[in-house]
């Protein structure tokens, strides 16, 4: 009988912590690794056409699946490839554990075929990168990165050069039980009593929620009841926090809507739940602020606090919720409440006449045909640009739908790729790619694989032939649109010619009848929607520094379309005010 390899004991190591797949491209340095996943029960091979593909996806698993997901690179340029897909998942907290094999050992530092440095490249982009020198150290290594991606909620990355991946393992390694969930962190009782103390001070609380209140929405909720406080959110809040919620008063920031802003600067106090709100010119600098996070490196570095508390958010609002005393006045909240629905619907009214028989077709109305069509479970990964407008303002969330994007690292190309992850999960979950003209046809490659793992994914592409936030971007620094322009094949044509369903819709009234057929059809899907690339103008809030800012950075400028079915929900809480 063969003895392990450290091959072998390496992908040992990833099913024992959970991993069920590992993304990637094959390649010489990491064939003994694809010859183990071959051999080893409970763990797939995935082959994708891209990289950069296979860590979008292992980061969209991990965010969808609540566990460690794997991916891999073969030496150079291969596991370079990996870098974007990384960085997203790192920056959206996704538990990845990454294999960078490399070159020959005895080949290191001598400028070889393909030599990179993977354990330096990558170091920006994951809590834990190391390099594999000995068979001796690889137990050990592979499990403290596994530790550092799961409790730290990000990226690890192991280089392990092919000829020691192939050698045999040693008999007596050292092997652990490893930690595969993280625990709740509750802050000190000096903190809830300082807490309760300022919301005692404060006649108006707003609370601002972001993605740290995944698993809060109950407490969030009642501490809202407590304390009448409007609830506003950032984009990644969104799905946690606006469903069952009677004190919704929308988002802020560049892609805002509604009255989240007047809310939070016309407080007392701004409390701050589980929020790394990038964008500070959005935030209040005269009103006391205080911020609750897990991650304590993320306290205060976006606006000066009053209180910092270091605690997850459900905890932390489990130990304060009754110690407060629920408060009778609501004209504060009432107000915002008035002045969200007012902002909704006189935004909604310019693209509700006659949108039906625009052409080309108002890409507001694609997204709210879209949600009206999509499962109530369903899961929609969005493309950065344009269609993260859409994503924020016409997705309905209601405590069952995911919806995930490059919200913090803002890549282009990422809807495919993060589809893939997101299917693998749950074959029989809907999932649907936001997909714009310009990231789709980056990694287009890719929509291959949807094929060939015959994946029902269903990509619904906004194309308005152009990079439209871009072009956006330009016009508002006072610049003519240059290189923006796109010129774009039929790419329900293409998806055809691959082997899935597609159709190409140009009129309006074809669109919904287009997309129940592709969410009917048993395989992967594609919708071409020929959209309008000017139904376009300024978002309701901003200042002139935020106009200049918004050059600076890619998903900063946002189009005044409608809201989809907010403006209803809005409504519906205005009929919950009591009346004197």
């Amino acid at each position: 009988m063969a003895k392990q390899t450290v091959a072998g004991q390496f992908v040992d190591i990833l099913v024992r912590a959970g991993v069920q797949r590992l993304y990637g491209v094959v390649g010489d340095s990491l064939n003994p690794i694809v010859d183990a996943v071959r051999r080893t029960a409970g763990i797939d091979w995935i082959q994708v056409r891209h990289e950069e593909v296979a860590a979008f996806a292992a980061g969209a698993e991990a965010q969808i699946a609540g566990r460690l997901a794997a991916c891999a690179g073969s030496c150079g340029p291969g596991n370079l490839h990996l870098i974007n897909g990384l960085f997203d998942a790192h920056r959206s907290m996704a538990p990845v554990l990454a294999l960078a094999s490399h070159i020959p050992s005895s080949e290191i530092g001598t400028g070889f075929f393909q030599e990179t440095h993977p354990d330096r490249l990558f170091t920006e982009c994951s809590h834990y990168s190391e390099m594999i020198s000995s068979r001796d150290q690889m137990p050990r290594v592979l499990q403290t990165a596994v530790q550092n991606a799961i409790g730290l909620s990000g990226v690890s990355v192991v280089s392990l050069p092919g000829d020691i991946a192939d050698q045999e393992a040693p008999e007596r390694s050292i092997e652990h039980a490893l930690v595969t969930s993280r625990p709740t962190v509750r802050p000190g009782d000096a903190e809830i009593d300082q807490l309760l103390r300022m919301i005692e001070e404060a006649g108006k609380v707003t609370l601002f929620c972001g993605s740290g209140t995944a698993g809060a929405h109950a407490e969030v909720m009642e501490l809202a009841e407590r304390l009448k406080a409007p609830v506003g959110h950032a984009l990644r809040g969104k799905e946690w926090i606006q469903y069952d919620n009677p004190y919704d008063v929308g988002m802020s920031g560049l892609l805002g809507y509604g009255a989240a802003y007047e809310a939070t600067h016309e407080c007392d106090l701004l409390i701050l739940l589980g929020t790394d709100f990038p964008y500070n010119a959005f935030l209040p600098d005269d009103v006391k602020i205080v911020q609750v996070d897990v991650r304590p490196e993320r306290l205060g570095r976006r606006s000066k606090l009053d209180l910092a508390v270091w605690g997850d958010v459900r905890e932390t609002l489990r130990c304060l919720n009754p110690r407060i005393t629920p408060r009778k006045s609501r004209k504060f909240l009432d107000r915002m409440l008035k002045k969200h629905a007012d902002a909704l619907e006189g935004v909604v009214k310019a693209y509700t006449r006659k949108v039906e028989k625009h052409t080309p077709i108002h890409p507001e109305f694609v997204a709210s045909v879209l949600d009206e069509e999509a499962a109530d479970d369903a899961v929609f990964t969005v493309d950065t640009g344009m269609c993260n407008v859409w994503a924020a303002r016409y997705i309905s969330p209601n405590g069952r739908r995911r919806v995930i994007g490059s919200f913090t690292h803002g890549s282009m190309a990422n809807a495919l790729p993060q589809a893939i992850g997101a299917q693998f999960t749950d074959r029989r979950r809907q999932v649907v790619s936001m997909s714009g003209d310009g990231g789709f046809s980056m990694l287009m490659g890719d929509f291959l694989t949807l094929v060939q793992y015959d994946l029902p994914v269903k990509v619904a592409l906004s194309n308005n032939s152009s990079l439209g936030m871009v072009e956006l971007e330009m016009m508002v620094a006072g610049l003519p649109a240059y290189g923006t322009a796109n010129h774009n094949p039929d790419f329900a044509a293409i998806a055809r010619a691959a082997g899935a369903h597609g159709v190409r819709v140009e009129k309006p009234k074809e669109l919904r009848g287009a997309l129940r057929d592709a969410f009917r059809h048993k395989g992967p899907a594609l919708v071409d929607v020929v959209t309008d690339p000017n139904a376009l103008s300024m978002p309701p809030k901003i200042s002139r520094d935020m106009v200049q800012g918004f050059a600076l950075s890619a998903g900063k400028i946002v189009l005044e379309g409608g809201v989809g079915r907010m403006v209803q929900m809005a409504r519906s809480n205005l009929r919950n005010i009591p009346r004197p």
